[in-house]
């Protein structure tokens, strides 16, 4: 991506989003790190709201680790069918409870390294079940969002997922990782969106190089 301009000064970028987004948080709905967990891997390629209207029904039937561990995975394949990609899911979420069941006594771990070793959870799950089940800032989740616009505002110029988190972990305060990635999600999805950006209505617009370049 080129701009047209220099990159915006970190510091500007987080007064601005702490200002528009005070309140950014996980719009997956959940009650405890098991709920958070499967969520977030229903989230995959797929809208917080749609992956909302069916955990409900899921955890109804499911309620711990336990008893998704136990499981048909037909029976999951039905509940899950709208989030897309239902059978790998169905597969990840099946497994990753048998783990916590056998390895870490039914309780979702509150590691990195734990959660790396389940089944359908990557870095970016588990900085999410991290960040908001645990309060613990191991990770940053860099989802399309976060990569889009930050890039846009010059703070990387890295495409790739895991090269931006390591780039943004060593700019980033370590207390503001978790909160950063809400707050550009909630940018990215209200405000600056991939077409037609509200550049109109954001804190940002004077000093974006991506708004200058477009006009």
């Amino acid at each position: 991506m080129k701009l047209r301009g220099p990159p915006i000064p970190l510091a500007k970028v987080l007064a601005a989003l702490d200002e528009r987004w005070p309140d950014a948080n996980c719009e997956l709905k959940h009650s405890d790190p098991y709920q958070l967990l499967v969520a977030t891997i229903l989230s995959a390629q797929c809208t917080d709201v749609t992956v909302n209207k069916v955990t409900p029904a899921l955890f109804a039937r499911y309620p711990d680790a336990k008893a998704l561990s136990e499981a048909k995975p037909q029976d999951v394949q039905k509940l899950i069918k709208p989030t897309g990609f239902f059978r790998n899911k169905t597969k990840s979420l099946i497994g990753a409870s048998r783990v916590i069941v056998k390895e870490h006594g039914g309780k979702v771990p509150d590691s990195m390294e734990a959660l790396l070793t389940l089944p359908g959870v990557a870095r970016k799950t588990a900085s999410v079940v991290l960040g908001n089940a645990f309060g613990k800032n191991e990770g940053i989740a860099v989802d399309t969002h976060v990569t889009r616009l930050t890039q846009r505002w010059g703070l990387t110029r890295e495409t790739d997922p895991k090269k931006i988190e390591k780039e943004l972990m060593e700019k980033l305060p370590r207390e503001r990782w978790t909160r950063f990635s809400h707050q550009t999600i909630f940018h990215g999805r209200y405000l600056c969106h991939a077409r037609n950006p509200k550049c109109g209505e954001c804190l940002l617009a004077g000093v974006c190089p991506s708004r200058q370049a477009a006009g």
